[in-house]
């Protein structure tokens, strides 16, 4: 029941999650890993294939040997899961690298682990309106849109779905969040 309705509560996440879901299983049922580049430049690549596997039978014991090879197949399912939450935390990343870039454009201190954010006391509030300032930057940028073309272009053989119908959240609004970050 819980799971129920945390979809009917974030329909639109889930949409999103089963629309890059979607993506990666287009790209992997061609041969391909899933590959795409952040709003930063940066290019990012999903590695997972299959393995291949060679028992080793000793008097003392029985090996298994696991050889990873780009060679080997692509694990499509393991590519069409990883996906969304790996594609959400590129972006995440995105966030903390504009934020680590503004505060040392600003002089100051910072420092983070995923989405654990620190600077010195005296300047968490110069911190907090530069993660709010670059969390609006990134996300006034049509990233589902931008994902799509760019996904067109790296797999020009493959008809991705349309994005899915963005929402009614007004993002500028999270200048103004007291719990946006704390």
């Amino acid at each position: 029941m819980t799971l129920s309705s945390l979809r009917e509560m974030f329909a639109g996440a889930k949409e999103i999650m089963d629309w890059l879901s979607t993506c990666a299983s287009l790209v992997s049922e061609k041969g391909h890993v899933v590959s795409w580049i952040t709003p930063l430049g940066l290019p990012v690549m999903q590695p997972y294939r299959k393995t291949a596997s060679h028992l080793v039978k000793t008097t003392m014991q029985v090996m298994m040997l696991v050889t990873e090879d780009e060679a080997l197949p692509v694990a499509g399912q393991k590519q069409q899961s990883a996906f969304p939450p790996n594609y959400v935390h590129s972006l995440d990343a995105t966030h903390m690298l504009m934020t680590a870039l503004k505060m040392k454009q600003m002089g100051l201190a910072f420092a983070s682990v995923h989405d654990s954010y620190w600077t010195h006391a005296c300047d968490v509030p110069y911190m907090s309106v530069a993660l709010r300032d670059c969390f609006v930057e990134l996300y006034e940028q049509p990233v589902l849109e931008g994902l799509h073309e760019s996904l067109a272009r790296r797999y020009p053989g493959i008809t991705f779905p349309p994005v899915p119908k963005g929402g009614t959240l007004k993002i500028d609004c999270v200048r103004q969040s007291i719990f946006f970050f704390h």
